[in-house]
């Protein structure tokens, strides 16, 4: 078996980073999960109700994507 010299705060930092990485992994599958799906019928009577996405002002928004994928 093949030996690597690695010092402790790399070692550590190698850890967090994949701990991290698998935690995301496991909230985005988590959030798959969560999320109900929408019918055809359901979708068309959302869009009926507040158009269409390509149609909202992009200031009406607030982007969340760091903070669900962080």
């Amino acid at each position: 078996m093949d030996k690597i010299l690695i010092n402790k705060n790399e070692l550590k930092h190698l850890i967090s980073e994949s701990v991290r990485s698998v935690i995301n992994e496991e909230r985005s599958k988590l959030f798959e999960i969560l999320l109900p799906m929408a019918t055809k019928k359901e979708l068309n009577d959302i869009i009926k109700r507040f158009g269409a996405p390509k149609s909202y002002h992009p200031k009406e928004f607030k982007d969340m994507t760091k903070w669900v994928m962080s």
